[in-house]
């Protein structure tokens, strides 16, 4: 004899400082299927959190605690951690299919596309890590008896603004090369389809990563950002998915007072070449000099 059963709905929560809570409002918000001619329009999916202030705060908080420790790490085993979540990305394929396809209105061939892509992406990113130095470090030329090196540094806890409409190829986009370079994130997720960037936040705590590295809101985008800008311990903010020319000024303007680095919002092909552009956005030179000795005709001494 069969017993039919219920299902069991899924519940969706911020990742923050390596953990799941609610939303300290106690908020939820609707989030519906996107618009297509296979998946309609306006199918409810789930209620996901809808971040406040204080979650933003506290979110900065966990950002700024892991930093000291992620950025210490050794570039090789950066890459090697986000190696491991691009394996547990894979293991979760179809359901990031699934939600992608949801969220994007896309048909299951596409969204299988565009997952492939984004852990593809995923990978490309781990292999930078200890790469990177290479390409904006290196040796200066000085006249006088001194080594003159300069070496990349991460500028610290970074807010990215996740694109849109690209629910989980544009949000690997935004957040891998933030974190490969030893940055901290704290990421606001497409206001309309959160869900996908909800669950990778499930695949980030159970991979390698330190509590804190990536902490994940969802919500409304013109609310929780305008307290982001204006933090005095956010060091830079990535503008990608604020479509607002207003919110974006508005956001550059509050990041001004404390020298923030603004990536400004521009179009983006989040399914092209992503260059190296993000990677050394949030970067600093650390430039060290130090004496040779003497240098004489027969060659320096020490």
């Amino acid at each position: 004899m069969s017993e039919q059963r219920l299902s069991v709905f899924k519940t969706y929560k911020l990742y923050v400082g390596g953990k799941f809570p609610r939303s300290e409002s106690g908020r939820v918000y609707e989030v519906t299927t996107g618009t297509s001619a296979t998946a309609g329009k306006g199918k409810w999916l789930a209620n996901a959190p809808l971040s406040s202030r204080k979650d933003a705060r506290d979110a900065v908080v966990a950002a700024r605690k892991a930093q000291g420790g992620w950025a210490g790490r050794t570039a090789y085993l950066r890459g090697q951690i986000l190696y491991r979540v691009a394996e547990m990305l894979e293991g979760r394929r179809d359901q990031f299919v699934r939600e992608v396809a949801e969220a994007e209105g896309l048909s299951k061939s596409k969204a299988a596309a565009v997952v492939d892509a984004a852990i593809d992406r995923w990978v490309w990113y781990a292999g930078w890590t200890d790469k990177v130095a290479q390409i904006v470090g290196g040796t200066n030329p000085v006249a006088g008896p001194f080594f003159n090196l300069s070496s990349p540094e991460p500028t610290g806890v970074v807010t990215v603004v996740a694109p849109q409409k690209s629910s989980f190829l544009g949000l690997v986009s935004v957040i891998a090369p933030v974190i490969a370079t030893g940055n901290t994130a704290v990421v606001i997720a497409s206001e309309d389809s959160p869900l996908p960037a909800l669950s990778l936040g499930e695949v980030l705590a159970t991979s390698d990563l330190p509590g804190g590295v990536v902490n994940i809101l969802s919500g409304r985008t013109a609310e929780i950002t305008p307290s982001l800008a204006a933090h005095q311990d956010v060091n830079a903010i990535d503008l990608a998915g604020v479509e607002d020319d207003v919110l974006a000024k508005e956001l550059e303007v509050a990041a001004a007072d404390n020298l923030k680095r603004v990536l400004r919002p521009q179009p983006v092909d989040w399914s092209a070449d992503p260059g190296t552009h993000r990677l050394t956005a949030f970067l600093e030179t650390k430039t060290v000099w130090h004496p040779t000795g003497s240098l004489g005709a027969s060659g320096s001494s020490y």
